[in-house]
């Protein structure tokens, strides 16, 4: 499952030979379960050593020759803190470490490939300069499934050698794709991803690029809501953080911030109504404390809606209902109906933690990240996604990347962790 494809032999000395002397061979690898009984238990079962992953980083010989490499670069799906971070530092990692002077950028993401109104942009020095200083893309985005076959003809057609798709769970679909398909043609692409995804839900990796500086953001909101609900005689402070399937998010702005009373994921389970509902407890709350403050992710609570009355995005995905919307509604009537005065103030951040400049923890990520892909992609790696696992970079196959989804597990330090912080009850079901 940890099996990294090649294109072929690589034959052509890397240029940072005169400033590396530590390259990196395809058999260095981490531990992917670093605990002891990892090790007990490959012994166990005669293995020779546990699971590991191949480590990223440069290697000595290349599968392209720089001099005549062409590469480009693609971004897809939903905004996300760090994007242009991550163009600017592939350029420039191709550009100076590499030579590879022919970049272009894809506008709108995968739509760039089919879509001839959509022309490529030929990155330069002067193009990405500034741009990390910029929230957003430059190469702009978009959603949507398109012909495989004929993102790939766009690419051979263009002379591209490697393909650098920035995205989330979607786009890393479509890059899987655009590499099988490339392989049965036999035509030599080498397709390297990088994990941007928000929510942090992609498996097999530490964190994505972006989550950092969303939780950062989504502190201002808590504490706002923090502020509005002291504010007033039972108050409440409502705030929907993003997270559609996976509530880390939710979870660590709960613990920077630790001023909620109430975290709502997906992954947990609430009623509403009930002796043990999440409206019983809030009230609960405000009879000793006359204030609250709430954090809901988006994807939280979802059985409350008719899913047959919801649609689907660009990408196929189910739409949600609007938690915290239906939340405002359901605190209001249950107030009128024990005629208990409240004050509701309902925040909803997410385009602007979406669109805002990557923190410094962040920009140094996204640089490390786009270094890693462009050592991956010059020696002719492909179908697969620059990870990091146990402070080390590493090489994901795609498959094994989007075989699951990443997700806060109720019993584990991190949810325990927000249940003591926010002092709110293990269950909240009937």
């Amino acid at each position: 499952m940890f099996d990294v494809k090649s294109l072929g032999a690589c034959k052509y000395d890397s240029p940072l030979r005169r400033s590396i002397k530590n390259f990196i061979c395809d058999d260095d690898r981490v531990l992917y379960n670093p605990h002891l009984d990892a090790f007990k238990n490959a012994i166990e079962h005669g293995m020779e050593y546990p699971i590991s992953i191949e480590l990223a980083g440069p290697r000595e010989k290349l599968f392209f020759d720089p001099t005549k490499t062409k590469a480009a670069i693609v971004t897809c799906g939903g905004l996300c803190p760090g994007l242009n971070n991550v163009i600017r530092a592939i350029f420039l990692e191709l550009y100076y470490s590499y030579g590879v002077h022919d970049v272009l950028g894809i506008r709108y993401g995968y739509a760039g490939l089919v879509d001839p109104k959509f022309v490529p942009v030929r990155l330069t020095v002067e193009t990405v300069e500034d741009i990390h200083m910029n929230s957003g893309t430059i190469l702009g985005s978009s959603r949507g499934v398109h012909e495989v076959k004929n993102m790939v003809h766009f690419l051979e057609k263009n002379k591209i050698n490697i393909l650098f798709c920035i995205g989330g769970d979607g786009t890393l679909r479509g890059a899987r794709d655009i590499a099988l398909n490339a392989m049965l043609r036999g035509y030599p692409l080498s397709v390297i991803g990088l994990p941007k995804t928000i929510d942090n839900d992609i498996s097999y990796i530490s964190k994505s690029f972006g989550f950092d500086t969303a939780v950062q953001s989504a502190t201002s909101a808590i504490e706002s809501a923090h502020t509005e609900a002291k504010g007033y005689y039972n108050g409440v402070g409502l705030v929907k953080l993003m997270g559609r399937f996976s509530g880390f998010i939710a979870s660590h702005t709960a613990l920077a911030v630790n001023d909620a009373n109430f975290v709502l994921i997906p992954e947990v389970d609430f009623d509403l109504d009930g002796e043990n509902g999440f409206l019983t407890h809030l009230f609960r709350r405000l009879e000793r404390r006359n204030h609250a403050v709430i954090i809901v992710a988006e994807g939280a609570g979802q059985k409350f809606f008719d899913k047959d009355k919801l649609g689907y995005d660009a990408s196929g995905n189910k739409d949600l209902g609007e938690i915290g919307s239906l939340l405002r509604s359901e605190i209001n009537s249950f107030a009128k109906k024990h005629k208990m005065p409240v004050q509701v103030k309902y925040i909803d951040p997410s385009y602007m933690i979406r669109s805002t400049i990557a923190n410094s923890t962040d920009a140094i990520y996204c640089l490390q990240l786009a270094q890693n892909a462009v050592h991956a992609g010059m020696c002719g790696k492909t179908n697969l996604l620059i990870g990091h696992l146990h402070e080390h970079f590493t090489h994901l196959p795609i498959d094994t990347a989007v075989s699951k989804r990443k997700s806060v597990e109720p019993n584990s330090p991190l949810w325990m962790n927000v249940i003591e912080a926010t002092g709110q009850p293990t269950s909240m079901t009937n």
